[in-house]
């Protein structure tokens, strides 16, 4: 960090404060004195206790599960700070929800991803700050700058350090082979890809494997995991074929419905996740390592709040 943050102010909802105040902490400023609250009939309220007018206020709000309540939030914060003259306001969103539905796969269907910008564009934000958008198309809904980063750096860095011997990348399905590719490659390993079906939604069957996994230690990578058919599924169907191990890599851990039960009873011996998503304690099983983002959201709210090119952030990254 290397900034002069006078003028700056950090401000969060309640989707994930633990994650807000360590990127506080990594900049070294006090969290914005705000009070997002409830009315009884589940209206969302707001207090801004101190002033921002002509502040660089940088909004730190995924909007993960409860994903509508913490949207509108989000939407509230911007609009509030808007309307206190704000000098400029970036919603930093580690999860970007609504990020699956981005095309019409079929005849009728929305395009939340598309919604979800215009949004947060026409509360008032003034520019984007995310990580690992399920599509990279999605950046091209905004109107105003969107700044990308790649959380597959840290997973990389996490599995290099643990020295396996014999690894291999394996793509759960057709969509992941990009970012496994990267993988793979950061890693200076062969890959895999799993041949997958998907039924209807939230539902996964696999068909086979493309790729050498016997007597391989199997790394999984994916952008989320949700409720964990897909990646336990993969896993198994993996060391059916003779693979030694498998573990898995996530930069969202979505881990909605039976996803952990899939996950202890899976052969996953380890499944990686970063924090874009506050995981509650009832969730953080043996088996799930949490790695932190707040330096990397840190170094890229000092680079913005400078007027520096984030490409600093990806010299000789994974991305």
């Amino acid at each position: 960090m290397d900034g002069n943050f006078s003028g700056t102010k950090i401000i969060t909802g309640n989707a994930n404060k633990k994650l807000a105040s360590d990127i506080a902490a990594y900049l070294e400023l006090p969290l914005c004195n705000a009070e997002v609250m409830h009315f009884s009939d589940g209206e969302i309220g707001l207090n801004i206790h101190e002033s921002v007018r002509g502040s660089d206020v940088f909004v730190i709000q995924p909007t993960s599960a409860p994903c509508n309540d913490n949207l509108m939030e989000l939407l509230i914060l911007i609009d509030a700070l808007k309307r206190a003259s704000a000098g400029r306001i970036t919603a930093v969103m580690p999860y970007f929800g609504y990020a699956r539905q981005d095309r019409k796969a079929k005849s009728h269907d929305p395009i939340t991803a598309k919604l979800v910008a215009n949004l947060i564009t026409k509360a008032g934000a003034d520019r984007i700050l995310t990580m690992d958008l399920h599509s990279n198309q999605i950046q091209g809904f905004f109107d105003i700058p969107l700044d990308h980063l790649a959380g597959g750096n840290l997973i990389a860095r996490y599995f290099a350090a643990e020295n396996l011997d014999n690894m291999t990348v394996v793509a759960p399905d057709a969509g992941s082979v990009k970012r496994t590719r990267k993988l793979a490659r950061a890693l200076g390993v062969p890959f895999a890809i799993i041949d997958k079906e998907r039924p209807k939604p939230n539902e996964a069957e696999i068909m086979g494997v493309i790729g050498e996994v016997e007597g391989k230690n199997c790394i999984m990578i994916d952008d989320m995991i949700d409720t964990a058919g897909t990646i336990t599924a993969g896993a198994n169907a993996v060391m059916e074929l003779g693979a030694a191990s498998v573990r898995a890599g996530c930069t969202h851990g979505v881990f909605s419905g039976p996803a952990m039960d899939r996950i202890e009873k899976s052969a996953l011996e380890e499944i990686v996740t970063l924090d874009t998503i506050e995981i509650p304690d009832s969730k953080k099983i043996d088996k799930l390592k949490i790695l932190s983002t707040a330096d990397v959201f840190g170094r890229a709210i000092d680079y913005i709040h400078l007027g520096r090119p984030l490409s600093r952030l990806f010299t000789g990254s994974y991305s």
